[in-house]
């Protein structure tokens, strides 16, 4: 289906394509073994205007739409998850949350960096003791007069360690819940920031996933974004974009899984024949594309209803959702069908199933757009049509 794609939409995803065929592909095997960040390759990224697709060229952004942002997530993550996860964080949660939220000077100060690539955002919510209930902060920022003091550990954080810029959400009114949460941009140069070690993670290994401490960081009060009070909704406004990017790499774990496997049944024979011309795989395989075709109208769908202005926090958990179980169910199958083979590194597949577990869990767990789903049941009219 072409999915009434426009030219430029479509040289977006034929720019990615190529891409990450010609340059993400090659050592990507490497760079998840010894979990080496790929510098070079985000760099290429940054000159290639995928770091700040959305922003508006004003801000040194490329001014896309959200459709051209997912369909370059999806071609980016049939390779590597690694560079597709950098890119997500840094165009759905940092660049998206400082133009739609922070002020003219936080914009001419840290958005034009962000969008170009020379700077790389990373966004801290979760914490030890808050991952799904993001309600629970413990980080805490405490009014100072002409600064906040900021105190505490955030981890999972992606870009952790090399990122210039961290968005961190901290509790300034314990009193008031989360209506007492601020969002703020901090520096890591800034005295008392510590990064962690890199964690050894299952999957999106080239990924730098570090803990970050803040240890008496004295973040300036034209840090702050919003007024006072608004972090938690920050927080909950920008993950409903970011939950769209995290469909579309899951799209792309999906859709790369499939290519994989029925490149591989075509070659291998068994029996006299191709394997794709046993039922028990053909079957397989059948599933896989219907499913993706599922999870890729629910995707597309969420990205069109943001650009037009709708609201898609129920659309876009719904694409998450479908998508990441398509995801690890596609990768599974897909290890299956390369039978032995598919349990080694060579043939990609089995670290394509590894990487679409994390699409299970972050920026909001399976369970959590199961939540978000069930509870918008209870505020709709189940027998009026339902018009897209």
């Amino acid at each position: 289906m072409k999915y009434d794609l426009t030219e430029e939409q479509l040289a977006v995803k034929e720019a990615a394509r190529e891409f990450a065929q010609k340059e993400l592909l090659p050592g990507v095997i490497e760079r998840d073994t010894k979990m080496e960040y790929p510098a070079e390759q985000v760099k290429m990224m940054a000159e290639l205007g995928f770091l700040g697709m959305m922003v508006d060229p004003a801000y040194g952004g490329g001014g896309m739409d959200t459709m051209s942002y997912v369909l370059a997530m999806e071609e980016i993550s049939k390779i590597d998850n690694s560079a597709s996860v950098i890119m997500s964080v840094n165009n759905s949660l940092v660049c998206w949350g400082i133009e739609e939220f922070g002020t003219e000077e936080q914009k001419q100060k840290y958005l034009t960096r962000l969008a170009t690539g020379e700077h790389i955002g990373a966004f801290c919510l979760s914490e030890p003791g808050a991952g799904s209930d993001a309600t629970s902060q413990k980080t805490t920022a405490i009014d100072k007069g002409d600064h906040y003091l900021l105190n505490g550990t955030k981890n999972w954080i992606t870009n952790g360690g090399t990122s210039d810029i961290h968005l961190v959400m901290a509790q300034s009114d314990q009193d008031k819940g989360h209506k007492g949460v601020n969002a703020f941009i901090v520096e890591t140069g800034w005295d008392g920031v510590e990064i962690g070690a890199k964690e050894d993670k299952l999957g999106i290994r080239a990924s730098d996933t570090h803990t970050i401490m803040y240890n008496d960081v004295k973040v300036p009060k034209a840090n702050r974004i919003g007024e006072d009070g608004f972090g938690f909704k920050f927080a909950m406004k920008t993950l409903s974009g970011g939950r769209i990017g995290i469909a579309a790499q899951a799209l792309g774990i999906a859709a790369g899984s499939l290519e994989l496997a029925t490149k591989y049944a075509q070659e291998r024979e068994t029996f006299g024949k191709p394997i794709f011309k046993h039922q028990a795989v053909g079957f397989k395989l059948a599933d896989m594309e219907t499913e993706i075709e599922v999870a890729r109208l629910l995707v597309y769908r969420a990205a069109q209803m943001k650009d037009k202005g709708l609201d898609y926090t129920v659309p876009g958990s719904m694409a998450k959702y479908y998508a990441a179980e398509t995801a690890m169910k596609s990768a599974v199958e897909a290890v299956q069908v390369h039978g032995g083979y598919g349990y080694v590194k060579e043939y990609h597949v089995e670290r394509l199933m590894r990487d679409a577990k994390i699409t299970q869990i972050y920026e909001g767990t399976s369970e959590i757009q199961q939540l978000v789903i069930s509870r918008n049941l209870l505020k709709k009219d189940l027998y009026s049509p339902v018009i897209i």
